[in-house]
């Protein structure tokens, strides 16, 4: 498979270093893997056997994630991310890759969502279209504000296919750290520990590595020079061991000078070396924070150690991590708030009177496991879904196996036998907002050259919608209702436009919501009316074209209405009244099937979707009937203006 891993590390190097050990192993695996790192560029990055592109970089000071910098420090401007962002796209479709794996997002770097977006929806609209998935490690920071944890959410199940979580649950579920819901975790696929094997235990000197060293490493950033000054303070109290620091590359050398004339006699201050494990493993105590490659490093090495957790900021990933770990008997953790020289020496000392650490039983097959879980999800990439409803007791949708277009087939041909051309058009219920969903099926219309019909809720639509769709072609905008609230009384179906209300305050209504959307986007409005759960009182369908509408828009069986163009839906894909999951597929395409047969030459046939109700079952299925009636000789998308305008072929309806 050809393969395109994206990561961009804004502190420390250990996101680099973890999505190209995930690159190298899939590389090895016989995979065509590409890296688009957008990060400083790292002096010890390894990339055996796999391509990096390396993007205009971007960087940050300390904890400040939201104030993005680029290469020489100054704040990165509009222009600095909006090449990032093409070359993004360019890197994609010169790739064409069968798998994406972005690394963190959406579950971090929004600050980078401009250029995910615009990656996703470029893939999305490929053809055939990747295996989207999400890379992420055994601790995510979750915003305190609600709204950001549902955008992440929404993206995710708008975007992508599923999630890797590198970690193992048994120690550190992704709910520890991250409030994984109902819709999230049938996308979650543990894979243990990214460990990349230990290195060399000697230097590419051929130099021996010392042992009983009290070892010291703080990542990439800058933000380990207070560990690093403790560090030199607490080898002055404990002479008895050699100390070696080993200094990451985004410390300054102005700093990095100044520890080495500080440091004592026995302690050694150079700069990262590859060598790092080998060093470890050797070393009597290791010093350190807690990054994600640092733990893996010390669960491999077995050797004591003292943490500091980094917690600028707020930040509370190290310090969850390192709990954890400290409960299982593996490290001493010293909190960064705590941190002198003073208490770092006496945390070293008491750390080597201690026990070894015992023996982690904590899963570091990571790599392994990512590439299984890789492989086995692009070979089912069609037809494995697991519906978001499973938390409301449905029985979760299983493996369908491949769809049988025959019925499908036939009745296109029948159709083909007989020189009567299929009319198909697309109507999608419920926009009020720019959300991922709606971005995804705006994304699956412009990559199918499908015109979409997008029935828009009135009461709920603002400026923030007509904004968004004022980019978009082919799109044109119907009236959903008004409010799309339910009038009916209990235990009768639901309706806003149904028998149960004054026909006067609905027609009202009617006429509000078409002045409301004409106001709003004028351009893309179609005057034709989508009554809320396809039910309207006969009557007040009489009386539609008084406020001025044109069209009438339902499901299933086409009642006629003088004085407007009906037109309706016939296809819904979504189980409403079970699992609200993929309903049955056969005979989703079975009934579609009869439909065509039966329709009359003149009478469109519709597909209706509902973007926000769906999950990933529901839109591979929409995505491949789409594309399989695109592909037939006699199919004809309409757009909902050449319906309801009078200027197509419905035009006899009325």
């Amino acid at each position: 498979m050809k393969i395109l891993v994206t990561v961009t590390h804004l502190l420390g190097v250990g996101h680099l270093n973890r999505a190209a050990a995930i690159a190298r192993a899939l590389a090895a695996a016989g995979h065509d893997v590409t890296l688009a790192s957008g990060g400083m560029p790292s002096p010890l990055l390894d990339s055996t056997g796999v391509t990096v592109v390396q993007l205009p970089p971007l960087r940050v000071k300390g904890a400040a994630f939201s104030h993005l910098l680029d290469e020489t420090g100054e704040t990165a401007l509009p222009a600095h991310l909006a090449a990032r962002a093409a070359q993004l796209v360019t890197t994609l479709h010169a790739v064409r890759p069968d798998v994406v794996i972005t690394e963190l997002f959406p579950f971090g770097r929004r600050a980078l969502a401009a250029e995910h977006l615009a990656l996703l929806k470029a893939s999305h609209a490929m053809m055939p279209r990747p295996l989207i998935l999400s890379s992420a490690r055994d601790v995510l920071a979750a915003s305190r504000r609600p709204e950001r944890i549902a955008l992440t959410h929404d993206h995710l199940r708008a975007f992508y296919d599923a999630m890797l979580v590198h970690g193992d649950p048994a120690v550190l579920p992704l709910e520890a750290s991250w409030p994984v819901d109902a819709g999230v975790a049938p996308l979650l696929h543990y894979t243990g520990y990214i460990d990349d094997g230990a290195a060399s235990a000697a230097r590419s000197d051929g130099t021996e590595i010392p042992g009983g060293e009290i070892l010291v490493s703080g990542g990439g950033s800058a933000a380990s020079l207070p560990l690093y000054r403790a560090a030199v303070g607490a080898a002055r109290m404990l002479t008895d061991h050699a100390w070696r620091l080993l200094v990451g590359a985004g410390v300054s050398e102005e700093d990095f000078r100044a520890l080495g004339e500080a440091a004592p006699a026995h302690a050694v201050v150079e700069r990262a070396r590859r060598d790092f494990p080998a060093l470890l493993a050797r070393a009597a105590v290791a010093v350190s924070q807690f990054g994600y490659n640092t733990a893996v490093d010390l669960l491999r090495a077995g050797t004591r150690a003292v943490v500091v957790p980094f917690e600028e900021g707020g930040e509370t990933e190290q310090r969850l991590r390192a709990e954890r770990f400290a409960g299982e008997g593996l490290v001493t953790v010293l909190p960064q708030g705590e941190l002198s020289a003073d208490r770092l020496a006496e945390a070293v000392r008491v750390a080597m009177a201690g026990p070894e650490p015992r023996a982690a039983t904590i899963d570091r097959s990571g790599l392994d496991r990512s590439v299984a879980i890789i492989e086995d999800l692009a070979a089912t990439r069609h037809v494995a879904a697991i519906p978001s409803s499973a938390s409301r007791g449905a029985t979760p949708l299983k493996a369908a196996g491949p769809l049988r277009w025959a019925a499908l087939d036939d009745a296109l041909k029948r159709r083909a036998d007989r020189g009567a051309p299929l009319d198909i058009w697309w109507r999608d219920d419920d926009a009020v907002a720019p959300t991922p969903a709606l971005d995804r099926i705006l994304a699956m219309a412009a990559a199918h050259r499908m015109p979409l019909a997008l029935a828009v809720i009135p009461g709920g639509a603002g400026p923030d919608l007509a904004a968004r769709l004022a980019i978009e072609t082919g799109v044109d905008v119907l009236v959903h209702g008004f409010r799309h609230h339910n009038h009916a009384p209990p235990g009768e179906k639901k309706a806003e436009f149904g028998d149960h209300r004054p026909q006067g305050a609905m027609l009202d209504e009617a006429r509000a919501g078409l002045i409301g959307l004409h106001a709003l986007m004028a351009d893309r409005l179609v005057p034709a009316f989508v009554p809320p759960w396809n039910r309207i009182a006969p009557a007040l369908a009489a009386t539609l074209a008084q406020p001025g509408y044109t069209g009438l828009s339902t499901f299933k069986r086409r009642k006629l209405v003088p004085g407007l163009t009906v037109a309706n839906t016939h296809c819904d894909p979504i189980d409403w009244r079970g699992s609200r999951s993929l309903a049955n597929p056969d005979a989703i395409l079975n009934q579609l099937a009869r439909d065509i047969v039966a329709a009359p030459d003149d009478e469109p046939i519709g597909l209706l979707t509902h973007h926000l109700a769906h999950d990933a079952a529901i839109w591979h299925f929409c995505e491949d009937l789409i594309a399989h009636l695109m592909a037939s000789a006699i199919v004809r998308p309409i757009a909902a203006r050449a319906i309801f305008a009078g200027t197509g072929p419905a035009e006899a309806q009325g």
